[in-house]
């Protein structure tokens, strides 16, 4: 194909052109089907592992102060946290989201605890229960979120 030397054969090839390739794309348009919901939000999103467990995550966490959160690593980490109606101990807490689906063994939640003695922070044990309910709390969102985007 030539190109037109003129200015008004080039405005009317240039015409043509973009005419065309719109005409091509609305016929793209056309079908009558539609995708179906892709229930692997994470395939779809741009963080590097399920969005529902990294968004229920953040959301139970919101009271605590983050010191990490990397949405390509599934890792949040938080700062110390002192509960205001028990000022002699603190809490910090990491959560690891270690797949793109949404399942229990892809979450594993590591808590720290340590008790204000004689004015110095010093480390306390944690009940294993208390880990396994927060990974049921973030779970529980977790499945809600997905449910409430499905519709």
């Amino acid at each position: 194909m030539s190109i037109p030397t003129s200015p008004i054969r080039f405005r009317g090839a240039l015409r043509v052109v973009l005419f065309g390739a719109l005409g091509v794309s609305l016929a793209a348009c056309g079908g009558k089907e539609r995708p179906e919901a892709d229930l692997a939000a994470a395939q779809i999103t741009t963080i590097g592992v399920n969005s529902y467990l990294w968004r229920a995550s953040l959301e139970t966490l919101s009271f605590m102060p983050l010191t990490q959160a990397d949405s390509q690593g599934g890792v949040i980490v938080t700062d110390w946290y002192v509960n205001p109606q028990n000022p002699g101990e603190r809490v910090k807490i990491s959560v690891s989201i270690l797949d793109q689906d949404l399942r229990a063994d892809a979450l594993r939640v590591a808590a720290s605890r340590q008790a204000l003695q004689s004015g110095v922070w010093v480390d306390a044990p944690i009940q294993a229960a208390t880990v396994q309910k927060l990974e049921d709390i973030i779970l529980t969102k977790a499945r809600d979120l997905r449910r409430t985007a499905i519709g």
